[in-house]
């Protein structure tokens, strides 16, 4: 269940798809028009382990450096953990991070019935006035995972090179429909036999033309580039 933080005002009544706030336009033309007072959402999701969590730690000193004010939804199975290394970090105000309890099927809460999310995004968007970027960390989940378009704008999918090199041949949903796939952990290639031109020649193979960006988010190899593509593609700044 979702459990606001206890600065957080109390949880608003979610839309009904289609309705409530207007979705901010991505990377496609079929997803509405900008809103004046709405805060952009986007959606990170990927397998457990893949550093979605490593990824928005690395990308929030980054995004805040560019003056965009932001906060963050995570998703785990039945605890607060992300939420709480988050708030641990010292990146970002705790009371910008909330957590969801997702339950034993993380996708269900951010696809076929995102509301629980929906309504966290909109505590904060009341909670933070000027509220300008909501990043949504989904659960651990497969390669199947995607994002609901009622709760995101745009999302990124992570995967990470010790998962295997023939993840983008496998083609999952996550790999082919994502706004931006993510390929982390790039240093651990070498250790682990994977060949990282191989992996990112057939990543862009099955991606008919969408972005693909190779990243460490520990030493923070390639955040910049996941900002940029963030900010020219959501926030429509440079």
């Amino acid at each position: 269940m979702f459990e606001p933080h206890p600065a957080s005002p109390p949880p608003l009544t979610p839309p009904h798809k289609g309705e409530g706030k207007t979705q901010a336009p991505a990377a496609s033309n079929d997803r509405g028009t900008a809103s004046k007072t709405s805060a952009a959402r986007i959606g990170i999701g990927g397998p457990v382990g893949s550093g979605k969590t490593a990824l928005i730690e690395a990308l929030i000193p980054v995004l805040k450096g560019r003056g965009v004010n932001l906060a963050v939804v995570t998703n785990d199975l039945v605890t607060k953990e992300d939420a709480e290394r988050l708030r641990r970090s010292g990146l970002i105000e705790p009371e910008r991070v909330l957590a969801v309890e997702a339950g034993a099927c993380p996708h269900t809460v951010i696809r076929e019935d995102p509301t629980l999310n929906m309504a966290a995004g909109d505590d904060l968007e009341a909670a933070f006035p000027g509220l300008e970027l909501i990043v949504f960390e989904s659960g651990g989940d497969n390669l199947a995972s995607t994002f609901s378009l009622d709760l995101v704008d745009w999302w990124i999918f992570v995967i990470d090179v010790a998962g295997g090199d023939d993840i983008p041949r496998k083609k999952g949903p996550g790999v082919l429909k994502s706004d931006l796939l993510v390929v982390n952990k790039t240093d651990l290639a070498p250790h682990v036999g994977v060949n990282l031109p191989k992996m990112l020649e057939d990543a862009n193979a099955v991606r008919n033309g969408k972005a693909v960006i190779a990243t460490n988010a520990r030493s923070g190899e390639g955040v910049e580039a996941v900002a940029d593509m963030i900010a020219r593609a959501v926030l429509f700044s440079e």
